[in-house]
């Protein structure tokens, strides 16, 4: 591939694009911390709800999705599929609550909700570990998928691709803070996708797919194709489709699906302007998503199984490639030397802005952390807005530096940060009861947390050395889950309880309401206290969950009836979308009549 004069504008114009928003809203940012992380929680619902996806669409997720569809077929996309029912299930019953909580990051919930030196504790491991630790090695993985598109497309070395992109979205992040992310984020999804859109465009044009038809008679594509896995390959469909929707959804801890809401997509609830615009982001942002964005990278991928059907024609393809670097993933960035002139320059700048918007989101949350549950927290607490800002700026900028030299070193960091995704596997349960339970304290979160981390570092490095049996990774889910379950359940029970006033402070900011907390409201009005305020809501998580379930049958029609109507099937996909939109229906119904419909939804920042 050889880009042009014309490729190359559309590349700088990009990058200039960038900087000149992040220039423009450099003073707003400058004035408050909730500016700089928050837009001074202000924001409509449809800016957030577009940035939450432009930040999930990443430089490596058409890569990880080509993957998936080569080595299972489409259905093999239900690894990340089944993440909608913990999507939907923030969407009506955690979006509100968030924002009524009134938290600068998701990190100063756990002394909103807990008390204490434990609560102290994990505000600030939480800080330490997410904001810089996890959030560097994340980074550092994006950054390497770019070097590898880079490689096939620019020709530029690994160095060079950080260097360039690395200092222009650090640029707009640190002078533009929040406000800067949201604004690039909208005009870099739009790009994404009509850069994803063109990719699957060319890819079907190819000679040796044929178009749509040639790629849909293609005997190894069509093998390809079903939307479920089969249910007589057991193991196969026991771990894409029963294990992730019987327990993967609740119950691990995955960045951008947290159980009950967290990370970024806490931080953009946390940056509406009210309750009504994080629970319509939310939404927006589950059904592009899920129902909107998957089917080009699908396309692109099957199509490359019609071009490159096997490891070996992609080696034979690109002979001068590292044959490390030659696997399934590989696929859709060898699809792109396809590309013709300008358009090539177009989908070059529809990856890096999806570079962009995943790193820029994941500086500004880490910053947010360390700059409001480290620094402000424990070293600087009489620390003034102006100074809070600069620091933000400054770990910032740390934040990729750090983050461009783990990327080059990342082969040796693999392990490392596999062993780190596993400390919040198996808690997603506690995420979920936390904000209903009143009994859930600060101990049990670290029970959770340490005893998935141990369960996890036993079946990586102490069983395989034991002599016993080897265990499958569905086992090793399931049993992960049971056990850190049964542990902070455990300890929830039986360990000292949260303060009360600390209790009573969380259920006035917050009302969560429910059987859980009718504990502390009866010793509250033996006291001589009353915690439900006049006009409070009223308990709608049942209705939440019949929405969430509305909504999940409606994003899932939708997205099935985009891939059959593809595929040319006219009966099934009329019927899923008539499904569809009576789903769309019902929820509408179903929601306008929750117990807190009748007030209103906007409050004060």
């Amino acid at each position: 591939m050889i880009l042009n004069a014309l490729d190359w504008g559309i590349i700088v114009a990009y990058f200039v694009f960038s900087l000149l928003i992040g220039l423009i809203v450099a003073r707003r940012a400058g004035r408050s911390a909730a500016e700089f992380f928050l837009s001074g929680r202000s924001m409509p619902w449809w800016l957030l709800g577009v940035s939450m996806v432009a930040t999930t669409f990443s430089s490596d997720t058409p890569n990880l999705v080509t993957d998936m569809v080569r080595q299972n077929g489409v259905a093999g996309n239900w690894a990340w599929w089944a993440f909608l029912l913990t999507g939907m299930l923030t969407v009506f019953v955690y979006a509100k609550l968030w924002r009524r909580s009134g938290v600068l990051t998701d990190l100063e919930f756990y002394e909103l909700r807990y008390s204490g030196r434990a609560a102290a504790f994990l505000r600030g491991f939480r800080a330490v570990y997410l904001g810089a630790f996890f959030n560097v090695l994340v980074l550092a993985t994006v950054s390497m998928a770019l070097t590898k598109i880079a490689a096939v497309i620019l020709h530029w070395p690994a160095g060079w691709t950080l260097l360039i992109a690395g200092v222009v979205t650090v640029i707009y992040s640190a002078l533009g803070g929040f406000s800067g992310v949201l604004l690039t984020d909208f005009f870099q999804f739009i790009l994404a996708m009509a850069g994803a859109v063109c990719a699957a465009v060319v890819a079907l044009g190819r000679p040796e797919v044929g178009g749509l038809s040639g790629l849909l008679g293609n005997p190894t594509v069509a093998a390809k194709l079903s939307l479920l896995p089969d249910p007589s390959d057991g193991q196969t469909f026991l771990l894409l489709l029963v294990l992730p929707l019987a327990v993967q959804w609740w119950s691990v801890w995955y960045p951008g699906a947290e159980p009950g809401g967290g990370g970024y997509i806490a931080q953009r609830m946390l940056a509406a302007r009210s309750e009504g615009d994080a629970v319509a982001a939310t939404l927006f942002f589950n059904c592009a998503h899920y129902a909107l964005r998957p089917w080009p990278w699908i396309l692109v991928a099957l199509a490359s199984l019609a071009v490159f059907p096997d490891l070996a024609a992609l080696q034979r393809a690109f002979p001068h490639a590292d044959p490390g670097l030659i696997r399934h993933d590989f696929a859709y960035p060898a699809m792109l030397s396809f590309m013709p002139a300008g358009l090539l320059g177009l989908v070059t700048a529809s990856l890096l802005a999806a570079y962009m918007s995943t790193v820029s989101t994941h500086l500004n949350w880490g910053s947010s952390y360390l700059v409001n549950d480290l620094y402000r927290r424990f070293i600087r607490p009489d620390a003034g807005e102006r100074r809070l800002v600069l620091i933000g700026r400054l770990s910032t900028v740390g934040l990729m530096v750090a983050t461009s030299i783990v990327a080059l070193l990342l082969e040796n960091a693999l392990q490392a940060f596999q062993i780190l995704l596993q400390i919040g596997a198996g808690t997603g349960l506690l995420f979920i009861l936390r904000w209903f339970w009143w009994r859930v304290n600060a101990a049990s979160e670290i029970t959770a947390m340490l005893t998935s981390f141990l369960v996890a570092v036993y079946f990586q490095f102490v069983h395989p050395h034991t002599g016993l049996p080897l265990v499958s990774t569905p086992i090793q889910l399931v049993a992960g889950v049971a056990v850190t379950t049964l542990a902070w359940m455990l300890v929830a029970g039986f360990s000292r309880a949260t303060d009360p006033e600390t209790l009573r402070a969380f259920y006035r900011q917050v009302r969560p309401g429910g059987p859980g907390w009718r504990r502390v409201l009866e010793d509250a009005r033996r006291d001589g206290v009353d915690l439900d305020a006049p006009g409070a809501p009223g308990w709608d998580v049942p209705h939440g969950i019949l929405c969430m379930f509305l909504g999940c049958g409606m994003i899932y029609c939708a997205l099935f009836a985009t891939g059959n109507w593809i595929y040319g099937r006219i009966l099934p996909a009329g019927m899923l979308s008539a499904a569809a939109a009576v789903l769309v229906g019902l929820l509408i119904l179903v929601w306008r009549r929750r117990p807190s419909a009748g007030r209103a939804q906007r409050e004060p920042a």
